[in-house]
Formats: C-alpha cells, structure tokens, sequence
C-alpha cells in the first residue's frame, strides 16, 4: 500500500515548518510497539541540545512515539502526556528528557513564554506533543508528524489503523543524521 500521495507530506510540512527543510522520510507503523521501535531508533541519535516536535491528531501515536523514545533515552518511569503540566522532566542516563504537550495553548505568545528551547539547552533533551505550535519558535528541530489511516477492509477483527510517520529535519543539527536515520529506518519505509 502506498503511503501517501506526494501533495499530503508537502502540505503538512509547508504548514508546520516555517524554515526550509531538505526532504522528508516516510515511514509506516502497523502497531505500538514498531512505533515505539521508530522511536528507539531516532533516540539512539539524539544529543544534549535536541528538540523533537511531534505532530498529528489526537491518538495518532504522539504520546506512543514519546514513550519509546524516552525508554530507549534510559527514562525509567512511566511517561505520560503531560497535558495539564505542559512540560515533565526524566532523568535519562547522563542527559534529561523534557517531554513537552502544548495542546492546551491558544497562542504563539504562549508558547515563547515558556521558553522551551532552553530546556534542551545544559544536558536535555526536548520531546513536545502538538509540537507544531512550538515550530517557530524553537530552533533547529527534528518534526515528526503523524497520520492514521483507518482500513475498514481488514478482515480480522475489524477495522485495522495504520500510522504513517513524516520525520524531517528542520534546520543543521538534525539534516546531519538523517541520512543515518534513513538507513537505520529503512525497514520501516514506504
């Protein structure tokens, strides 16, 4: 099954992404579990000073992603949406995970208030949900935009949901690990 027509990435991204970006991964996810791997994978790659901003509608695998990419950063305790604290910190091995939700902010103004970028600053890590309010005000970033696609034709116990995953990188820091993220994800291409 193809992913995706072409129009559907180039209209997320132009919409998210304020800045250029250099291409976009496309990647496929039939369970939780492959979307945490997706997620250990992208973790393994991340440094002090990281910021990841993940995209997508409500229960399409954004708090799922983070879950995995927190596990595999060392993050110990249970991660959960941080939706009424707006940002929980873990300690994760040597480096901290910030896991951000801005689903309950209205403006930009918002959202520079709380000065997330500085949070992956001095050893952290910055993971967001509803992330594409934090696009242009953050600097270089790593987005990660999610699609469900539903598939009322499976004949097992129903209806089947397919996530599809964009990954591009916005900006320097993340453009030099994408070609590693790439052969790394591969099996998880379109």
């Amino acid at each position: 099954m193809p992913c995706r027509p072409e129009y559907r990435v180039v209209s997320w991204a132009l919409v998210l992404t304020p800045r250029s970006i250099d291409g976009v991964m496309e990647l496929r996810s039939d369970t939780p579990g492959e979307t945490r791997e997706i997620a250990a994978v992208v973790a393994r790659l991340a440094r002090s000073g990281d910021i990841v901003l993940l995209s997508g509608d409500m229960g399409s695998g954004k708090t799922v992603f983070a879950q995995g990419f927190g596990r595999a950063l060392g993050v110990i305790e249970p991660m959960t949406s941080p939706t009424f604290t707006l940002v929980n910190s873990y300690p994760a091995g040597a480096l901290t995970l910030h896991h951000g939700d801005l689903y309950r902010l209205e403006r930009t103004g918002e959202v520079a208030d709380l000065a997330l970028g500085e949070l992956a600053e001095f050893g952290g890590v910055l993971i967001v949900e509803w992330g594409e309010a934090a696009a242009g005000v953050v600097r270089d970033h790593l987005m990660v935009h999610f699609d469900t696609v539903i598939d009322e034709d499976d004949d097992d116990d129903g209806p089947s949901s397919t996530r599809l995953i964009d990954i591009a990188a916005v900006g320097s820091m993340w453009a030099q690990r994408m070609e590693r993220l790439e052969r790394d994800l591969g099996g998880y291409a379109c």
